[in-house]
């Protein structure tokens, strides 16, 4: 361990406030010893590091601390780990940073200040880890230290395991924050070892990922073909017990746990209907939040279908593997005692704020109150002459988007995040199928409104809140003040204007031609919907040169954005469809 070697630092880490509030004076009474003390030489043997920074002057009685200390044995490879076990680390009111400590703070036995206080060490089962801490274990006794050593063997991957045994994984974070609880409430020693030794018999963990990982400037630790998961990976990147195919979460995740419980296997977990479980879903390195959801999700179904209860779940990456893109699943049976050291306090910064009631996956839906949808107020209307000519149009509208949701959708990909194509697509469908089971309102207001209701539920984004903001404000014989009404919502609520880059750059000079037909003869409406078809084209074309201040695509450097914008060709696609429409009729 790289503690720091400047007792000052390590006075000032391990000495915590004590409760009678002698911190000062003992500080002070230390300080008038060392002055008066030798410093001792570093002992020689390995670790030299861990024992000089143990056993240096301002360390060398436990009788002067007063508190027991947690240090974890290890290298320092899993920093996330690290950022877990800090300050009030799982374990206390204080650390020693550079190094791998955290500490209880309350004295063990007796007076605060002089109580028979130790140091506990909690070491991975990995060989390198138990002999070299094991010596330092023997030296620090050979120097008064009392010292209390417990070795994490949480894995379940091998069904046999071999002279070395189990391996310590992501189930060691849980023994510090138990072992840091008890810490807390000054047990001695002895007691807490004992107790942490019989909760480790109840834990148990097992990985499984879709990559190997890679040290930095090292090839990767083994390959692993696509479309293929190793199950049963240890933290240091070495391959798993098994290969298969890659299949969907939730069968993953059983095939995990029913490995982790195997009653033929020697390292299993055992877990049966009715126990209580701390569930630990951790991040090897490289998932992303969305798939630890599903993941934990998955693990919180599969545990009750086996009438386990998850008294606490916990997500997120605690033991890393680099970049490994995989989790593994740790699992701590709990009863009321146990489940009470875990929920004890700590300020440790990456713990995660978990709730103190069981975790659930089962769904409870509650029915929505009635209230009357667009499409029942649909069911009451009458059909009017009219209503041939907008069904037309219509179903002439919804093709037209059909045909052009790839061309939308490349276009959008160029500006923003590619689905203009499929959320008009959704439009489309919805009317088409709304038109299989409705008649068309003879009235041209209850028809816009009854659209606005269909696309704002069905289609959403900005296109989707164009009709909603022209409902109330449609009736019969004004479609151009419809028109006219909707595109000033959608400028004053959406902040674009023309020139933006929008759909406005098609529609407002679209609007600004349908407007012309109040003062048109009674016979030029054609004229006039076929000069606004005309100006939408020209507009949405217009966009391939303006620099976006608006949407989506204001976000991108302006020289990537060279295509059209797909809101402003779709809207000239839909002016085109009613003006074909119209043309057929007449």
């Amino acid at each position: 361990l790289d503690l720091p070697q400047d007792p000052s630092v390590l006075r000032g880490g391990l000495r915590a406030r004590h409760p009678d509030g002698e911190e000062e004076q003992e500080e002070q009474e230390v300080e008038e010893e060392e002055e008066e003390e030798e410093e001792l030489p570093p002992p020689t043997g390995a670790p030299e590091t861990l024992t000089h920074s143990l056993l240096s002057a301002p360390l060398r009685s436990t009788q002067e601390w007063g508190w027991l200390r947690l240090l974890s044995g290890r290298g320092s490879a899993w920093f996330k780990e690290e950022a877990v076990e800090r300050p009030r680390a799982l374990c206390g009111r204080g650390s020693v940073w550079g190094g791998e400590v955290v500490r209880g703070s309350q004295s063990a036995e007796g007076s605060p200040g002089r109580g028979a206080a130790g140091v506990l060490l909690i070491v991975k089962n990995y060989t390198g880890d138990r002999l070299n801490f094991g010596l330092a274990a023997e030296q620090a006794r050979g120097r008064g230290v009392p010292v209390g050593m417990v070795t994490v063997g949480d894995d379940c991957a091998f069904e046999r395991p071999g002279k070395a045994g189990r391996r310590g994984l992501c189930g060691t974070v849980l023994v510090h924050k138990m072992a840091g609880a008890l810490a807390e409430e000054g047990r001695p020693l002895d007691q807490i070892v004992a107790m942490v030794t019989e909760v480790l018999k109840g834990i148990g963990t097992l990985g499984v990922s879709l990559s190997p990982c890679s040290v930095p400037g090292c090839l990767p630790s083994f390959e692993l073909p696509p479309g293929e998961m190793e199950l049963g990976l240890g933290i240091h990147g070495e391959p798993g017990i098994k290969r298969s195919k890659v299949e969907c979460a939730d069968q993953v995740v059983k095939t995990m746990i029913d490995h982790m419980t195997n009653p033929s296997s020697q390292s299993r977990l055992t877990l049966n209907s009715g126990d209580s479980v701390v569930l630990c879903v951790n991040n090897l390195g490289a998932l992303s939040c969305l798939e630890m959801a599903v993941v934990t999700g998955a693990a919180l179904s599969t545990l009750e279908a086996r009438g386990v209860t998850v008294a606490r779940a916990m997500s997120g990456s605690f033991m890393t593997s680099l970049e490994m893109a995989g989790v593994s699943l740790t699992l701590m049976r709990v009863d009321p005692e146990v489940l009470r050291l875990f929920d004890a306090r700590t300020s440790a910064p990456a713990w995660p704020n978990l709730s103190s009631v069981c975790v659930s996956a089962r769904e409870f839906t509650v029915e929505p109150p009635a209230v009357r949808t667009w499409s029942q107020e649909a069911d009451g209307h009458s059909e009017g002459p009219l209503s041939p000519v907008m069904r037309a149009a219509l179903q002439r509208i919804s093709s037209a988007l059909l045909d052009r949701q790839d061309e939308l959708n490349a276009l959008d990909r160029a500006s923003g995040d590619g689905d203009c194509g499929n959320t008009h697509a959704q439009a489309a469908r919805a009317i088409q199928e709304w038109l299989s089971s409705h008649v068309v309102p003879g009235c041209p207001g209850q028809l816009l409104s009854v659209l606005a209701g269909l696309v704002q539920e069905k289609m959403g984004g900005s296109s989707g809140g164009v009709g909603h903001v022209t409902e109330g404000r449609s009736h019969a014989g004004a479609w151009a003040d419809a028109m006219h009404a909707g595109t000033q919502a959608m400028m004053r609520y959406g902040g674009a204007e023309p020139g933006d880059r929008t759909m406005l750059d098609a529609l407002c000079p679209a609007v600004d031609e349908l407007l012309k037909v109040a003062a048109a003869p009674p016979d030029g409406g054609m004229a006039a919907l076929q000069a606004a078809v005309k100006a939408a084209e020209l507009g949405a074309e217009s966009t391939r040169d303006l620099t976006a201040r608006a949407g989506r695509a204001s976000y991108i450097a302006a020289e990537r954005v060279s295509l059209p914008d797909p809101g402003a060709v779709a809207t000239a696609a839909i002016l085109r469809a009613v003006l074909e429409s119209l043309e057929g009729r007449s």
